[in-house]
């Protein structure tokens, strides 16, 4: 039979739970579902408001990966949505809005990955935080992304920014930055120029073009996610991997003193002790004190 829960008043059937989603270390279905309703606080307050793109894998990381930005079928009629612009094509389109625990259960309960836009719902296309993220080509790892992180961290400063990062969940960083509302286009534009600083000031080392045969032990400063046609995994998202890991917020310690990929690589269960001892490390994401306006030519 098919357990059915009640979250906030909302009757939902969870199912599959004993299903093994992460062979490498027999971590179910179930435990993605606890591992989401534990660390529920901090998620959803860098969910709220953004439309949400799901990467589904239903099957764990070895089975089938589907993207999808449209709401899925069978969506309840309680789960709020927002109508967003189509890029490239006329009209709007319907995205998930993940506000509470009862939509947050819902949605994990399809086994997903949670990837948003650095704009909220109700001013598409204007954005209030930047990101830059950080993907290492081999042999390359995040060791050489937290050199180029800690350049970017400075970079930023001068420019009067206050700046974050996250692990991506795979093999890089993310590095963030709460902004004050500002085109897509015109952090974009900005953001790339530092990517071509970064190459410039780092050479043999940080790399601004997606070119592949560049990319061999370099690590690709991807600013095109500021695009307001892209999205980004979400802070604390679990991963299709091979284990389930975390797109997880870090100290900028942990990046200075990182001498090994695997220093900064965290699963689900080392989640909720890290928000125990830290908080949330992104807060000033979600901190509307902490944004600061891009250089006078961006704006």
């Amino acid at each position: 039979m098919t357990p059915i829960t009640e979250v906030e008043g909302r009757r939902l059937a969870l199912t599959n739970l004993d299903k093994v989603l992460y062979p490498s270390i027999g971590f179910t279905k179930g435990e993605a579902l606890h591992y989401y309703a534990t660390c529920a606080g901090a998620l959803l307050a860098h969910l709220y408001n953004r439309p949400v793109s799901f990467l589904r894998f239903p099957d764990g990381p070895d089975g089938q990966q589907f993207f999808t930005k449209n709401v899925p079928p069978g969506t309840p009629g309680w789960v709020r949505t927002a109508e967003v612009p189509r890029h490239r094509e006329e009209g709007t389109a319907t995205h998930v809005l993940v506000q509470d625990m009862s939509s947050l259960v819902w949605a994990a309960n399809l086994v997903t990955e949670f990837h948003t836009p650095q704009w909220q719902a109700d001013s598409p296309g204007t954005a209030d935080r930047m990101v830059f993220d950080l993907d290492p080509g081999a042999p390359a790892t995040v060791v050489e992304c937290c050199t180029v992180a800690l350049w970017l961290r400075e970079r930023l400063a001068a420019d009067g920014l206050h700046v974050c990062a996250k692990t991506s969940g795979s093999k890089g960083l993310h590095v963030l930055v709460p902004i004050e509302p500002t085109p897509s286009e015109k952090v974009t534009a900005y953001a790339k120029e530092l990517a071509v600083e970064a190459e410039r000031e780092l050479p043999g080392l940080a790399l601004h073009r997606m070119t592949r045969s560049l990319r061999p032990g370099k690590v690709f400063v991807d600013f095109s996610q500021n695009a307001a046609a892209k999205t980004t995994a979400t802070p604390y998202t679990l991963r299709a991997r091979a284990e389930p890991t975390v797109s997880a917020p870090v100290t900028w310690e942990e990046i200075e003193g990182c001498e090994e990929p695997g220093e900064l690589s965290f699963l689900a269960p080392e989640i909720a002790p890290r928000l125990a001892a830290y908080g949330d490390l992104l807060g000033p994401l979600i901190n509307l004190n902490r944004a600061r306006k891009l250089p006078r030519r961006f704006r």
